[in-house]
């Protein structure tokens, strides 16, 4: 029977916890007691007497690569839903809000992470801005990312994404690189389809992870020359079902993430999901919770407990080792999440909310008009266009060359063929928006809109008529950011999500924030057969470091060249 009590000692009060004991560092399960005073664990005593249909106790998930940004909540709010799932750290890559806030956004996720009784480890952001082909909030330079790196609060370098940079050795990039090693901390990757003597030459410059293996057989090649692979299952990018077979003979060089995740995706289970989904098909148990559990806390030298005598008390109760459903979570050896009875909201809440000193957003675009995305044909030339294939699930999209449909001199939306036209408007001045062209998407009689779109986060939308799309956007800029759906055959014809922070998250309640979300993001009206997550996969149509064809606030963008390229196939 799992046994929870407390008694006064004279410096602090000790708690005792029994039932099945996980042990995930020894790969064994035993019967005992925990003794947790002062945060840690001071003993652990095995026992016969636990009865069989006790509780198990393990070590907290953890999520080894995550944009809390990408939740659409603040770093206090996501732990709110986390602990409920049994997370107890996030290994955090602030690399959204910083280009947004520069150091100013960074500094606003690192304080609201001390707010909660939850294991935040944040990054340096090393890519700010990704790139300099579309307009961007801030740059970090070498010098502040040194500046971060000195902090005993950040503790390694974010995903190096600038890999043809760092292949050919750009000064700047290798002055980023020097500065992760001089301070000892490692250096997170981001190499879509890297191989051979360019992934050899990425990896020589101490780059230990990659999170954006597609493929089996690219996953082993990275392995092999060393790296550790972190299996993605986030909202839009899905890896998990190609690299599980991974795991029987690589456990020891594996780990989680959930990377850009979703509220909805976050409150189903989140990383609770992968281990459960590993489970039923077969894998052992202990090579699973070392993916999920152990290799973060040793591959980043992260202070959470793995339920070893001295460690912090860090740990979950769950009701079987099958489902993995949590009945509570313990972090710093206080119980933060009970499912059976309410705790006190002080047991997580560390401190109250704060008020800055700087704008929590940077946002300035002006009002758009049909006439601003208007294309214009070509007259006695060939009018064949490029056109974004994009997928679902995936970031990757493909560039397929087609004939238009034309109307009064002018390309328009094919909503037949599903050829939607996609917009790009800049949030941080007042410019004229970049128009292309989209396949994939499957919307009809509607158009969405986000102020969500990696890496810099200006507005992109998508939809089946050009007034549509305008009203999309227009709603999007008056709510200085957030997500908008727009359809006349809407009740309201508009549903909204305001994200008051960056552009990009929310401080609502979750309760009001899950609601808020569910309206938006899920509308039924824009549910197609070809697209589960249009919100999602649109946020990553301006991600212009993963190929192929992507589009900027400064025009199309062939990814293979790393320049611009004219939306018509044949220029003259």
């Amino acid at each position: 029977m799992l046994s929870n009590t407390k008694r006064k000692t004279s410096v602090n009060v000790e708690i005792k916890v029994s039932g099945h004991i996980v042990d995930v560092v020894n790969s064994k399960i035993f019967d005992g007691e925990i003794t947790i005073q002062k945060g840690k664990i001071i003993s652990i005593t095995e026992k016969d007497d636990i009865a069989p249909n006790a509780k198990y106790i393990m070590p907290g998930f953890i999520d080894s690569h995550i944009h809390i940004e990408s939740t659409m909540l603040t770093p206090n709010r996501f732990a709110e839903i986390a602990i409920m799932q049994g997370l107890v750290a996030a290994v955090c890559d602030p690399h959204e809000i910083a280009n947004v806030l520069g150091m100013q956004g960074i500094e606003f996720m690192l304080e609201e992470s001390k707010r909660v009784n939850f294991h935040f480890f944040n990054g340096a952001a090393s890519c700010v801005p990704a790139t300099n082909k579309e307009t961007f909030g801030y740059i970090l330079d070498s010098k502040a990312v040194e500046k971060l790196m000195a902090r005993e609060d950040i503790y390694f370098l974010s995903e190096m994404m600038n890999y043809p940079a760092v292949i050919n050795k750009d000064t700047e990039v290798m002055r980023k690189l020097a500065v992760a090693k001089k301070h000892n901390k490692p250096i997170d990757g981001h190499a879509p389809s890297l191989s051979g003597k360019d992934l050899q030459a990425y990896i020589d410059a101490d780059i230990s992870t990659d999170h954006e293996c597609a493929t089996i057989e690219e996953a082993k090649e990275k392995i092999e020359r060393g790296m550790n692979i972190i299996i993605r299952e986030g909202s839009a990018a899905k890896n998990f079902d190609a690299l599980i077979p991974l795991i029987n003979d690589y456990p020891d060089k594996l780990m989680f993430c959930g990377d850009d995740v979703v509220i909805e995706k976050l409150w189903q289970g989140h990383i609770k999901l992968l281990v459960r989904k590993a489970v039923r098909a077969g894998y052992d148990l202990f090579d699973v919770l070392r993916v999920a559990c152990y290799n973060p806390v040793k591959h980043y030298n992260l202070p959470v407990g793995l339920l070893q005598k001295g460690d912090n008390a860090d740990f979950i109760i769950v009701k079987d080792l099958e489902m993995f459903n949590v009945e509570a979570t313990y972090i710093n050896g206080v119980e933060v999440f009970a499912k059976n009875h309410s705790t006190a909201i002080g047991n997580f809440y560390l401190q109250p909310a704060k008020q800055y000193d700087f704008p929590l957003n940077n946002f300035n675009p002006k009002k758009i008009s049909e006439e601003d995305i208007c294309v214009k044909s070509r007259e006695d030339k060939t009018n064949t266009i490029k056109v974004i294939e994009c997928f679902d699930g995936q970031l990757f999209t493909k560039q397929q060359v087609l004939e238009p449909k034309i109307k009064h001199g002018k390309i328009v939306i094919d909503q037949k063929r599903d050829i939607l036209k996609m917009v790009v408007v800049n949030r941080y001045a007042p410019c004229k928006p970049q128009v292309c062209f989209v396949k994939g998407f499957g919307l009809k009689d509607c158009a969405i809109a986000s102020s969500i779109s990696h890496d810099s986060h200006n507005i992109i939308a998508v939809g089946s008529d050009d007034y549509y799309i305008v009203q999309a956007v227009n709603k999007v800029i008056e709510m200085r950011g957030g997500l908008c759906f727009f359809s006349p055959q809407a009740f309201n014809m508009f549903e909204c999500f305001a994200l008051e922070v960056a552009g990009l998250m929310t401080n609502k309640p979750v309760a009001e924030a899950k609601e808020a979300f569910r309206r938006t993001y899920n509308s039924p009206l824009y549910k197609t057969k070809t697209m589960k997550d249009p919100f999602m996969t649109l946020s990553f149509m301006a991600l212009l470091v993963v190929p192929e064809l992507k589009a900027s606030d400064k025009g199309l963008f062939d990814v293979g060249k790393f320049d611009f390229t004219d939306l018509f196939a044949y220029e003259e």
